[in-house]
């Protein structure tokens, strides 16, 4: 169940485009991927007020340069993230190795979990600046919708990460629970070198050695070169 584990379609397959876009962890990449956008759109387009006193504009959010300039970069790079992990699981059918497969499901974890945590610093940072905002400051309430939009969609997006990290967590179980997700295995049908320990049962009559007699694993079980194996003799 290596497909459903790391991914839609089977390693090395095919890409299918149908499949892809079923995957509940790429739906919640495109709308956590919407949702950075109109954070970041919406205070480059309106979270900069002129002042009719002042030459230079001002941020929104309590004045703060700082709350306007966090949410514009974590937008940004938000952004950038589910581009990433899009192209990413577009690729990952063509992962054949089970190793990097494992890397980059546990790379989905650690990231999508720091993006979650992001989020939440960014939505309590500007809730609170927009809170201590001072009406005088925007006397005709300016960019108050694209404030609170950014506000709003940095909370959603706290549970679309959470999501994502939740979603490729399930899928790590899925491939630990599977003998498929250890480096260390290796398919019986093609190691042709995999050596079977004799079994011993217990002898009925006299044996000299007092070994007993000897069961051969048949050479031709796994393999297509007959191979014999040699009691020892004590």
């Amino acid at each position: 169940m290596e497909g459903g584990a790391y991914g839609a379609g089977k390693a090395g397959g095919a890409f299918d485009p149908y499949t892809l876009v079923r995957q509940p962890h790429t739906i919640l990449r495109v709308v956590s991927w919407v949702f950075s956008i109109v954070v970041f759109g919406s205070i480059v387009n309106e979270g900069y007020l002129n002042s009719p006193s002042e030459s230079e504009e001002f941020c929104v959010y309590n004045r703060n340069p700082n709350a306007c300039g966090y949410g514009v970069t974590v937008g940004v790079l938000a952004f950038l993230t589910c581009l990433l992990y899009l192209a990413l699981d577009v690729y990952f059918p063509q992962i054949s190795s089970v190793k990097d497969r494992k890397k980059a499901v546990l790379s989905d974890i650690g990231v999508s979990a720091f993006w979650a945590f992001l989020w939440f610093v960014g939505f309590c940072y500007l809730a609170n600046q927009w809170q201590v905002s001072k009406p005088k400051d925007n006397p005709l309430n300016e960019g108050t919708d694209a404030a609170r939009a950014a506000i709003a969609f940095s909370f959603f997006s706290i549970f679309t990460w959470a999501g994502q990290a939740v979603l490729a967590f399930q899928r790590y179980q899925i491939g630990a629970d599977s003998a498929l997700f250890s480096q260390d295995y290796m398919d019986p049908s093609q190691d042709s070198s995999m050596p079977y320990a004799p079994y011993v049962e217990p002898s009925t009559g006299p044996d000299p050695a007092g070994m007993g007699g000897t069961y051969q694993q048949p050479a031709n079980a796994f393999d297509t070169e007959p191979q014999g194996y040699q009691s020892q003799g004590y």
